[in-house]
């Protein structure tokens, strides 16, 4: 019902949701395609690896994710230099190269140069043109066992710290919390004790 002098009310219901409503019915499909997408990347970049260019191991930014390991943009000029690889070599043997990320620790460091030299004694290089190989290049049974890496390219685990236990001797077996209790009281009775000695000793003098 219409209250006093306002608008009649106009409620428009019918808006045609169904033609608005996202639907998914493509999955199926979509999931295929992509699926021969990679199939046809894989393809395009043999012998190459599907997981594209070997990434140094980074520590994620700020205090909340400093403590996750993950991958980065790319290796650090430092890190190419002390692994014995040209900046300008490195991208033709698929090493992603990161001009502006500089080392902090020399933790990062080894541990990058470390990965960049696993990478080299496990790298075949191609001749550019086949039978006919230059310096630097692989040896050609090597070429000819070669394979595509289809799996991820050197993943980054985090290393878990190793516990050791041992059992407890006697001084380690003192209660913590009784320790602090004893120790907050005697710190709150100060005044309180020594005004009490001061007075036992002050009866006792009288006494005498």
């Amino acid at each position: 019902m219409v209250s006093h002098n306002n608008q009649l009310p106009n409620a428009h219901l019918h808006k045609d949701w169904q033609l608005r409503v996202k639907t998914w019915f493509d999955q199926p499909a979509k999931k295929k395609s992509r699926r021969i997408a990679r199939t046809k990347k894989a393809a395009a970049i043999a012998p190459r690896p599907v997981d594209g260019l070997l990434r140094p191991a980074v520590r994620a930014p700020t205090l909340k994710y400093n403590t996750k390991v993950r991958a980065g943009r790319g290796f650090t000029l430092e890190e190419l230099k002390a692994a014995g690889i040209s900046r300008k070599a490195a991208r033709s043997i698929g090493i992603a190269v990161d001009h502006r990320r500089r080392n902090r620790s020399s933790e990062s460091l080894d541990t990058n140069v470390a990965r960049l030299q696993e990478y080299k004694s496990k790298l075949i290089v191609f001749p550019r043109k086949a039978g006919k190989p230059k310096n630097g290049d692989s040896q050609v049974a090597d070429v000819k066992a070669a394979t595509q890496l289809t799996g991820s390219l050197f993943p980054i685990t985090k290393s878990e710290p190793v516990l050791e236990y041992g059992k407890i001797s006697g001084e380690q077996k003192a209660h913590a919390f009784l320790h602090l209790r004893r120790s907050r009281a005697d710190a709150k009775l100060v005044g309180v004790r020594a005004a009490r000695a001061k007075e036992a000793a002050e009866s006792e003098k009288k006494d005498k």
